[in-house]
């Protein structure tokens, strides 16, 4: 099948043509280029207006010389969908639907972060990845589960390019900002920023604005993009080891503009090695936007049959990847294994040592990060996690018993509790205690800071072994990204992390996201604001242009 993809969700226009016989891919591409300032929707929309036609028109050339045979040049016509900015979009949709009218070939939209994510998987060979997505609008970690690209983890506020964008553009950089810090980090120290990663999700305003600061305080413009750079990536690198760790996958695939950052790269790569994965980013003509990988997507589609009609082709400039039907892949089984006594099992950022009755927890140096902020984070979670784990305790909470703290070798010594990891038991009653454990923790001032359901143990044996323990209880362990605080936004991100975990790992997540609230309605003295945050929290589509 030979599908001609076409491309503009924001400032590159760009067609292909994609031959699944021979899997080769031509791709030509325009790229909207600001005079000063970031894009401008209203003339990257005119260049879309303006590239289009002239990109289309060299890749149907391409088709037509390299035709050989009876049937058409073209088979099919696929489109980014979204998502993107709206007026691009639109611009892109006409020429896709005219195209396929034209040629009478059947129409196919495709989401366009979901295509970085399937040219990774294509090009890798890899069967089940997490998709880590770094580009300019988004910034979101994506693993297949029943049918669906599932978001595990997203930015917290803008997409991981803009960010970077709002610096450059602070010190008077054109678009795009992202080569330039690149550029200047090669000359830079490093300086501390502000470092938040929430669960597998993580934020980038207050290290913008830090950056700003620093700046203008009269730190080298090098020393803030060296800072720049290892904090961002590190906070993405560690939410990629965390979304492996909870879904037992290891195999990582890099999508988006921001991963040709070759900082960026090598820390996913480390990492990936460091624990036993495979890493594959594809070359950098595939990671920024382009046509190709709407092409090829549009075959995967096309050869499934999912195919839509003109009057059901309008573009979405809020289309999430997690809308997604995937009719072009089987299912893959889960590979979660609990551990055993005298087992060790690497984690997202510790070694964890089970004996009969105790665990050892060291968190390891990560060699991916700068050693000043490796240090720090790895001592700071290691003393909050040891406090916030007895405070939890003190409130009602099953937790493990800390038995000892070694805080020069980032260690804790807990006392057994559960059989196996929740995700591995994951019922309606397990997930309501979990958020009744919630509703305590967070009436006394504190979040856990990374419930999955990776990190909530489950007493599920019949014996009641499990010192003492009655079957069923369910304990709240690792606490290292938890804080102190009064904001009811933390709360309601707490039960989001929570919330993402269990849509990336059970089998029917619905009933058991309700019983969650339910629980916590119940529970909480404050569960009404809460829970109206949480709304609001999964209503910003934050992963929208």
């Amino acid at each position: 099948m030979r599908v001609l993809g076409i491309e503009g969700t924001a400032w590159c226009a760009s067609a292909a043509l994609y031959d699944d016989a021979t899997d080769e891919t031509t791709i030509e591409s325009d790229a909207y280029e600001p005079e000063s300032g970031g894009i401008h929707p209203r003339e990257a929309a005119e260049h879309m207006h303006e590239a289009i036609p002239e990109v289309v028109g060299m890749v149907l050339d391409e088709a037509r010389a390299t035709h050989d045979g009876d049937g058409p040049a073209i088979d099919a016509v696929a489109f980014s969908q979204g998502p993107g900015l709206g007026p691009c979009l639109r611009t892109v949709g006409t020429a896709a639907r005219a195209l396929s009218q034209t040629l009478d070939v059947p129409l196919v939209g495709v989401n366009h972060m979901v295509a970085h994510l399937e040219v990774g998987r294509h090009q890798s060979g890899f069967d089940s990845p997490v998709c880590l997505n770094a580009s300019g609008a988004n910034a979101h970690l994506l693993g297949y589960r029943n049918g669906r690209y599932r978001v595990l983890g997203e930015t917290m506020d803008t997409g991981v390019g803009n960010a970077i964008d709002k610096f450059t553009r602070h010190v008077g950089w054109s678009h795009p900002g992202g080569p330039k810090v690149e550029a200047h980090a090669k000359d830079g120290e490093f300086c501390e920023m502000p470092y938040v990663v929430k669960g597998m999700d993580f934020s980038f305003s207050g290290i913008m604005s830090a950056a700003k600061q620093v700046y203008d305080d009269g730190e080298s413009v090098e020393n803030v993009c060296f800072g720049l750079q290892e904090h961002i990536f590190g906070m993405l690198t560690e939410v990629a080891e965390r979304a492996l760790s909870l879904t037992g996958s290891d195999e990582l695939v890099l999508g988006g503009g921001v991963g040709q950052n070759a900082r960026l790269r090598e820390m996913l790569e480390t990492m990936c090695d460091e624990r036993g994965a495979s890493f594959y980013a594809p070359d950098p003509r595939f990671l920024r936007d382009n046509a190709g990988m709407i092409a090829l997507l549009g075959a995967k589609m096309a050869n499934a049959g999912d195919t839509i009609a003109v009057e059901d082709s309008a573009v979405n400039p809020d289309y999430r990847p997690d809308q997604v039907p995937v009719t072009w892949r089987g299912a893959t089984e889960d590979v979660h294994v609990s551990p055993e006594a005298g087992e060790t099992v690497r984690g997202a950022e510790a070694v964890v040592s089970f004996e009969d009755d105790t665990v050892v927890k060291r968190r390891v140096p990560k060699s991916y990060r700068h050693p000043e902020l490796d240090e720090t984070l790895r001592r700071d979670r290691t003393v909050l996690e040891a406090r916030l784990t007895s405070q939890a305790r003190r409130e009602g909470v099953p937790t493990p018993v800390v038995r000892d703290v070694d805080t020069a070798e980032a260690s804790i010594t807990f006392a057994f509790v559960g059989d196996l990891d929740l995700r591995e038991h994951c019922t309606e009653s397990g997930v309501r205690d979990v958020g009744r454990h919630l509703a305590a923790i967070h009436d006394a001032g504190f979040v856990h800071g990374d419930p999955t359901t990776r990190n909530v143990r489950v007493a599920a044996g019949s014996d009641g072994a499990d010192n003492g323990a009655e079957p069923g209880r369910t304990y709240l362990i690792d606490f290292g990204l938890g804080y102190h605080t009064d904001h009811v936004e933390d709360y309601a991100m707490d039960l989001h992390v929570f919330d993402q975990s269990l849509v990336g790992t059970a089998d029917d997540p619905e009933p058991l996201r309700e019983a969650v609230r339910e629980a916590y309605r119940a529970a909480s003295g404050q569960a009404d604001t809460v829970l109206a945050r949480l709304e609001a929290v999964e209503g910003r589509g934050r992963y929208q242009s």
